[in-house]
């Protein structure tokens, strides 16, 4: 069994004010929040905190600068006050005079949420422990509180001030989620399997996906590719697929950062990745497919073709194991779900060993109404999941354990 070397909640002396990170980062739609799974997770921890009369402060992030997600936290409040069935503050400031003063009033039972922390200088970019303790969002806080929690396992991965920051400068504590996702994630690569394990990978970010066909070698048999990476595959092996039309710019900045490695992963992998047949579009508001031979890319594809998918599923059927990591496709739009819910429900449908990681691929799981206890387990995390997965360092738990594993 995974141990763990960090403090957690349990050592918490009662009736303490606290700044506690959660990850309530989630999909959004014309500026609505679309998914509330991480709430009730976080929630789990609060009511804990609660029970022991402690005063919280919620740091947490949306999105980031310059998407369509990245908006004011206030609905977040009201969505998590659902779910805890108490009233939980909000402040649009977060460490200014407002958040100071919000701060300094709460009394034990209270719950605050601070404004997007990615609205703060100093928050980003990825920089080490020691220097985002010393950004002015840490200093500013720390004094205001007697201890700090970290909750948020899915971003654990990135050396972001209110991440790494605080447990350089003040006693810190990993939350119930941290702890539960860590045990059990760092957990898989610790297991073996004797039948086939097939790694599932999508999603629209390439530096989370491409390096992980490197990192879970060891342990993974097969990929199915989908998503960004799938057409960023299909266009390193020559063909006319993983590039920005009009309108559109996903693929051309992540082939230019990262071309050298796709090609080194085809190279070097190329008999153990599947690759996209064909791919699904829109038109004249419908679902269309095409195969990737001979087209010429001249529209946005949305999702993996019907072949692609039964392809898929029937590898998957075949597994002992199954990994998901990302979306396959674009299912909030139910033209384009088939890809991602195929393989979701070939895999519920299996008596394999299955982890399904990222918010919004779980997301998927309640929208098309499959059962999260058809899956061995069903994680928030995305890219620390999959780090946890390979064995790689998580600096958000490197920063927690104890004795001085890291340096601030």
């Amino acid at each position: 069994m995974t141990t763990t070397t960090f403090s957690t909640i349990d050592e918490l002396e009662p009736e303490q004010r606290l700044l506690v990170r959660i990850d309530v980062n989630a999909p959004v739609e014309d500026g609505i929040v679309q998914d509330d799974r991480r709430f009730a997770r976080h929630a789990e921890t609060l009511r804990e905190l609660l029970d022991r009369d402690h005063a919280i402060a919620l740091l947490a992030h949306q999105g980031r600068p310059g998407e369509e997600t990245f908006i004011s936290l206030r609905q977040h409040a009201d969505i998590l006050a659902e779910h805890l069935e108490r009233e939980v503050d909000f402040v649009p400031d977060t460490f200014g005079e407002a958040a100071l003063a919000a701060i300094d009033c709460l009394e034990s039972g209270d719950v605050l949420l601070l404004e997007n922390v990615r609205m703060c200088d100093g928050e980003l970019p990825e920089e080490d422990s020691d220097r985002k303790g010393e950004t002015k969002l840490v200093q500013t806080l720390a004094p205001a509180f007697d201890a700090y929690v970290d909750d948020a396992y899915s971003v654990a991965h990135r050396s972001h001030a209110s991440i790494v920051g605080f447990p350089c400068v003040m006693d810190a504590y990993a939350g119930r989620v941290m702890e539960r996702e860590y045990t059990a994630n760092t957990a898989i690569r610790e297991r073996s399997f004797d039948g086939t394990v097939t790694l599932a990978l999508g999603g629209t970010k390439a530096e989370d996906s491409i390096p992980v066909i490197e990192r879970v070698d060891k342990t993974v048999d097969q990929f199915c590719l989908g998503g960004v990476i799938g057409e960023l595959s299909l266009r390193a092996a020559g063909h006319d697929m993983g590039y920005d039309i009009e309108g559109t710019e996903l693929f051309d900045h992540q082939w230019e950062a990262h071309q050298e490695t796709i090609k080194h992963v085809l190279a070097e992998y190329g008999d153990r990745l599947h690759l996209l047949k064909d791919l699904a579009y829109e038109a004249n508001g419908t679902r269309a497919e095409t195969t990737v031979e001979g087209v010429t890319k001249e529209t946005s594809y949305f999702d993996i073709g019907s072949e692609t998918a039964r392809r898929y599923a029937d590898l998957v059927t075949e597994s002992e194991a199954v990994f998901v990591k990302g979306a396959l496709g674009v299912f909030e739009d139910e033209r384009f779900a088939e890809g991602t819910t195929e393989v979701l429900s070939a895999i519920a449908d299996t008596e394999c060993f299955s982890i399904i990681g990222g918010g919004d691929t779980a997301h998927a799981i309640g929208l098309y109404g499959l059962d999260k206890d058809d899956f061995s387990r069903v994680s928030i995390a995305g890219g620390a999941y999959v780090r946890a997965l390979s064995g790689e360092p998580l600096i958000g738990v490197e920063v927690l354990e104890r004795p001085d594993s890291v340096s601030c």
